[in-house]
């Protein structure tokens, strides 16, 4: 498995992280439980960003990963 790969399988990991967080926050009543997990949305959504960010080089710098 590449570097790519991994990285490409942790975003989509992430992502679907932040989309039970969001469910999660739809779910509740408790306002206090709601504020948590849409900051934790929050948080997760620029680590995503991040390893984007990271994929990108990956992609430049291996051209292998273009294969």
């Amino acid at each position: 498995m590449t570097v790519g790969t991994k990285i490409q399988q942790t975003i989509a990991n992430a992502e679907g992280i932040v989309a039970n967080l969001k469910s999660f926050a739809l779910d509740t009543n408790n306002q206090q439980a709601k504020q948590m997990y849409n900051q934790l949305a929050q948080q997760m959504d620029g680590i995503v960003q991040q390893l984007k960010s990271r994929e990108q080089q990956v992609m430049s710098e291996e051209p292998q990963y273009n294969e």
